[in-house]
């Protein structure tokens, strides 16, 4: 109890001295804005959820140097080392808008267009989690396909037809086999868990207009099949695009692996909460993929126990 007490004066001190980390976690709101308005707290293992500002830096300087970084992405032959720099530079003053005021993915997009850059997304959440988000998830998906498929297998039975038919599939590819189970596993993931698969990945032609990919979807991954093969039998994906808010924010993914990875280091950039449809789907990425945390719901500790044997 002493050192409760102790470790509680401690936080009030930070929080009396502008610690915006401290101030964020506080259980109990304050007078005026602060007293209406709970925010989230940090949760998903995030190191540096609410940085303070580098030394010497301040709210003004940093939004100069942003305006720097948007005008380098205005040009044709852009400096990546500049843009990584700025970014780096600039990551307390674009987590405190991310996390105190939530805007919208417009807003993300027109402010910060250099977040939803490839490259960025998985420099982004290693600045806030210290861990690779493509090395990491494409290790433990290689270490975990062989025994989510026969998982897959031994109870197919009871997820009914589609995942019959997403086994069949993977059965009938004759090239590119380790491609096609990893996208098998990823796609079967939310059927195993007994989640909607389709509030993940939608499918759709290379020759649909835009807006109507994209309508209704809040967060989620198109898959794009060339018009003159999608009827064949074993359809193909061209290429893979994240939607959020109904907006296409990354597009000519190559493969289903980095788009799922791209969407989940996304989710930690923008402060999202996982979608009620996909809970458990993301859970198994954090928990199981990404190994962030040990504590797990009922249903991903059953998987992740299964996994083990």
């Amino acid at each position: 109890m002493s050192l409760k007490y102790k470790l509680g004066n401690y936080r009030s001190k930070l929080r009396s001295a502008g610690c915006h980390e401290v101030g964020i976690n506080k259980k109990r709101g304050g007078d005026g804005e602060d007293h209406r308005k709970s925010l989230k707290k940090a949760k998903r293992g995030e190191v540096n959820y609410l940085p303070d500002h580098p030394t010497g830096q301040s709210d003004d300087t940093l939004e100069e140097e942003r305006l720097i970084l948007v005008e380098e992405l205005k040009k044709r032959n852009k400096n990546e080392t500049l843009i990584s720099q700025k970014m780096n530079l600039t990551f307390s003053l674009r987590r405190q808008e991310v996390v105190e005021v939530g805007p919208m993915v417009s807003e993300m997009l027109e402010r910060w267009p250099a977040l939803f850059l490839s490259n960025e997304i998985g420099y982004e959440f290693k600045r806030i989690t210290n861990v690779d988000l493509l090395d990491k998830f494409r290790l433990s998906l290689h270490q975990h396909t062989p025994q989510l498929l026969k998982l897959y297998r031994a109870r197919q039975g009871a997820f009914g037809k589609e995942m019959e038919d997403l086994l069949n599939r993977l059965d009938q590819q004759t090239s590119n086999i380790v491609n096609h189970r990893k996208q098998t596993v990823l796609e079967g993931l939310p059927l195993f868990l007994r989640e909607d698969p389709s509030a993940l990945l939608k499918k759709c032609l290379d020759t649909s207009p835009i807006d109507r990919q994209t309508r209704g979807i809040k967060m989620g991954i198109l898959a794009i099949t060339e018009d003159d093969v999608a009827s064949s039998e074993l359809p193909t994906f061209q290429n893979f695009a994240i939607v959020l808010e109904e907006a296409i924010v990354l597009k000519d993914i190559p493969d289903l692996p980095s788009a799922v990875s791209y969407l989940f280091g996304l989710v930690f950039a923008l402060n999202f909460e996982y979608p009620k449809e996909l809970k458990y789907t993301f859970e198994v990425i954090e928990k199981v993929f990404m190994e962030m945390g040990t504590q797990c719901s009922a249903r991903v500790q059953s998987l992740k126990t299964k996994l083990l044997l």
